[in-house]
């Protein structure tokens, strides 16, 4: 059995690359701007379980994810980019802008043992690439030079526009006349700039052969990842709100080019809300790793909570759940070095095919706590088995960060309580986690049932 993902494209689950034992990957990385959000995050974790369970399969992964910092511009119809805004604010240089969050991405990668990727192609550095790209298309009859001296994609020229996202082009709306305010030179209200006349920019601007510019974002990533990884993509994954237009327009261009279908797979995470509502400066629930941190919790505690739910599912995250996870990860970290020293891991078959089947996380993380509690499993083989799920769950199982055993007589204690709970005995429960909290345990309620922590 081997990975099998839903295909935003096909609407269907489909296997990876089949046959191959070297898979293509890209990812679309930041626009450093500002910090990474946990939603975010999100899509960078999903990107790293992909790579962590072709991995587990025996695969080798060639994976790409670009550093967007120049060339994405603001979501209202305005002409400036958001590395430029954010370099006015901070008073300083563009480029020392992008540098600085760019270093702070990798940081968080690295907090969440997200593996890094092969090559971050940063935009700025890649210019020659896009330019080389939009000449053949512009050759093919698949851009033109507009009277503005932008050069925009026609997207009447690609027939099958449309087929990730579901829009036609007869049905699409054209909303603001033009996509931004200086882009008045387009054929048509859907086409979208490969190439930006520099106009009273004075920054982030190179020379091309239609004049000094800048790149549109789309045709960033098709140029990185046509070049990086020879023309065909097997598995492309961001988040959800990238499906329409970046990943719809990048299927485009890629495919004009190459003339064929240039990615396989388009895996897509979906929307992350905080604590019931989508994350968003004005409503001031904007959390960071930082935030995180700052209250004393491990970074891999957001990694788990979120591998808790199914990718594909919008997921609403809350203080209680990251906490709740904490616990989970402490207690489980402490079992493992409770269980032995082995560094041996063990297969389990309900795992693996749960990672294969659409990256069922929540299923393993189920089976993980079952095994925990079956008295029929010797430690040894239950620590085997956590060690083998930790490969792509990436939580440090093997880590103890407090190495305390649970005092004499807590286990039964707690497995009382938990009888006491399932008889709805309230008052015998009640008094079962008072003695606990007396021997220095902590216990909490949740839906995944009763948790644990030294107080």
């Amino acid at each position: 059995m081997r990975l099998s993902m839903y295909d935003t494209a096909s609407r269907e689950v489909q296997e990876i690359a089949p046959g191959k034992d070297s898979i293509s990957m890209y990812c679309c990385g930041p626009t450093v701007y500002r910090d990474a959000h946990v939603g975010n995050l999100r899509t960078f974790i999903l990107s790293d379980l992909i790579q962590r369970t072709l991995k587990l399969q025996g695969s080798t992964v060639a994976l790409i994810q670009n550093i967007t910092d120049v060339g994405h511009m603001a979501d209202d119809v305005t002409v400036e980019d958001k590395v430029l805004q954010q370099a006015k604010k901070e008073n300083i240089d563009p480029f020392e802008i992008a540098r600085k969050y760019e270093a702070k991405f990798h940081h968080d990668l690295a907090l969440l043992n997200i593996e890094p990727a092969a090559k971050y192609p940063r935009a700025s550095e890649t210019i020659d690439l896009m330019q080389v790209m939009i000449s053949k298309l512009i050759k093919n009859s698949f851009a033109y030079v507009g009277s503005d001296s932008n050069v925009y994609f026609s997207v009447k020229s690609f027939a099958s526009y449309g087929a990730i996202s579901g829009n036609r082009i007869d049905s699409l709306q054209p909303g603001h006349r033009y996509e931004y305010l200086d882009e008045g030179g387009k054929l048509f209200h859907a086409d979208w700039a490969l190439w930006k006349s520099a106009g009273d920019r004075t920054q982030m601007i190179w020379d091309s052969p239609w004049g000094p510019g800048f790149p549109g974002w789309h045709i960033e990533c098709s140029a990185m990842s046509m070049d990086l990884l020879d023309n065909h993509v097997d598995i492309h994954v961001g988040g959800i709100d990238l499906r329409f237009p970046h990943h719809e327009n990048e299927r485009a261009q890629s495919n004009a080019m190459t003339q064929s279908e240039s990615v396989a797979l388009w895996v897509h995470g979906e929307h992350l809300l905080f604590e019931g509502r989508k994350m968003s400066k004005s409503a001031g629930n904007v959390i960071l790793l930082s935030d995180i941190t700052a209250r004393g919790i491990d970074p891999l505690a957001l990694r788990l909570v979120i591998q808790e739910n199914r990718y594909r599912s919008q997921m609403d995250l809350t203080w209680d759940s990251i906490e709740s996870a904490f616990i989970t990860l402490k207690r489980w970290r402490m079992k493992v070095e409770m269980w032995g020293s082995s560094l041996i891991v063990k297969k389990d078959e309900e795992i693996y095919e749960s990672f294969m089947n659409d990256l069922d996380t929540p299923r393993v993380i189920q089976r993980l706590r079952t095994l925990e509690r079956d008295l029929t499993i010797s430690d040894e083989i239950k620590r085997a088995i956590f060690l083998y799920a930790d490969q792509v769950l990436a939580l440090d199982m093997h880590v103890a960060k407090r190495l305390l055993a649970l005092p004499k007589n807590c286990e039964a204690l707690l497995e009382e309580r938990k009888i006491a709970r399932a008889n709805k005995d309230w008052a015998r429960s009640d008094a079962l986690r008072d003695e606990l909290g007396e021997l220095g345990i902590h216990v909490s309620d949740t839906s995944a049932g009763q948790e644990w922590d030294f107080a």
